[in-house]
Order: structure tokens, then sequence, then C-alpha cells
């Protein structure tokens, strides 16, 4: 009777204790995306904000599955700086440069804050998770890993091949992270598709 009496005070003890552990975890957690992010430069993180919130201005409502839509004709004046191609999601956008409002209505950008395509470090490309199927990154949910993702820029092509994908909240900055010597792709998105509340993230290393 005394070690039932002692067992349901340490079960007691356990359900006290359960809810600090998980903060306790979760501040551990905190903590290391603070010390990523300290290693980024500034210019990427302000970047990655402000990105963040024009993501936020999620545009369209058809639902009719299909192949990427056509854009809306560029402004004339932002001329593309590359195309983006993934088979598995019939997928082909104009790159533009810069996270602008603009940019963003009828095209993938780049931010201008990370590395050039197809140069050492991490280029982020992001884009609408348009609710129209097929338009824009609308699809990135379907990429696999192993997956190709093909990058043309005025005369030279880059292959690279998918080997992360995750959900994180708006603000982790730690995915735009560079590592020595690698050449990484970093695809930014909406998630979920309707009153998205965190960012669909898919990585891919340079093929060589």
């Amino acid at each position: 009777m005394r070690k039932l009496s002692y067992l349901f005070i340490a079960l007691g003890i356990l359900i006290i204790l359960f809810p600090k552990a998980n903060e306790w975890n979760e501040d551990r957690k905190q903590s290391e995306l603070l010390k990523e992010a300290e290693v980024l430069n500034p210019s990427i993180i302000d970047g990655y904000k402000r990105l963040s919130s024009k993501l936020a201005e999620n545009t369209g409502t058809e639902t009719t599955r299909g192949p990427s839509v056509p854009a809306n004709e560029p402004d004339p004046k932002q001329l593309p700086i590359a195309t983006i191609s993934i088979n598995r999601i019939d997928l082909k956008l104009p790159v533009l440069e810069g996270a602008t409002r603009d940019n963003m209505r009828h095209a993938s950008v780049h931010m201008s804050e990370t590395a050039a395509l197809g140069q050492t470090g991490n280029a982020a490309i992001a884009a609408h998770r348009a609710r129209t199927a097929g338009r824009l990154f609308n699809r990135l949910n379907e990429v696999k890993i192993g997956d190709k993702i093909m990058i043309n820029t005025k005369g030279e092509q880059y292959s690279y091949t998918v080997y992360k994908i995750s959900i994180v909240a708006p603000t982790d900055v730690s995915v735009l992270k560079s590592f020595e010597n690698q050449k990484l792709l970093t695809l930014i998105t909406c998630d979920p598709l309707v009153n998205p509340t965190h960012r669909l993230i898919v990585q891919a290393r340079q093929s060589t």
C-alpha cells in the first residue's frame, strides 16, 4: 500500500513537471535558432522579414487542378534573371530579382540578400502559394526528396537535387544559413494553402 502511495506521488510530480519540461525544451530550441540567426548577415534577416510579410498577402481563389498557369506579362522594366523548372509539378516560372509586391504578383523572386543563383552559398527563391492549382508555388508541397530543380540563367543551366523539405515558423531564418563551399537553393512559400501560419521550405543542393 505504501509503495502504491509513493507511485501516485511520483506520478503527480511528473504531471506537474511535464509542462515545465516542454517549456524548457522549447526555450532550448529557440536559443539554438537565435544562435544560428546571429551568424547570418543582418541584411538577410531583414530581407526574410520583408519577404515573410509579403508572402502573407497570398492571392488567388480558384481550385481547379492543372499545370502551371501562364503568369501575367511582367513589367518590361524588370526582366527575368532566370527561370525555375520542376518537372514533378509541371512548373516553369520566371524569376525576378527582389521580393517586391509587384514582382510576386506574377512570378517567383530571388531574394537579393542571398547568394547569386548557381553560386556558392544559399540562394533563396520565393513565390506565393496561389490557390489556383498549378499557379506559382501552389503545388510545391508535392515535391519529393531526390527531385531535380533546374535553374536557367542567361547562358547557364544549374541542376539542384532536393535533400530536405520542412515546415517552419515565419520567423525561422535558419533556413537561409550557408555552409562552406556548398551551392544551395532554398524555395520558400506559405503553408498551409488556406490561412497560412507557417512556411513550406524546399532545400536543394547543386548537382555535380
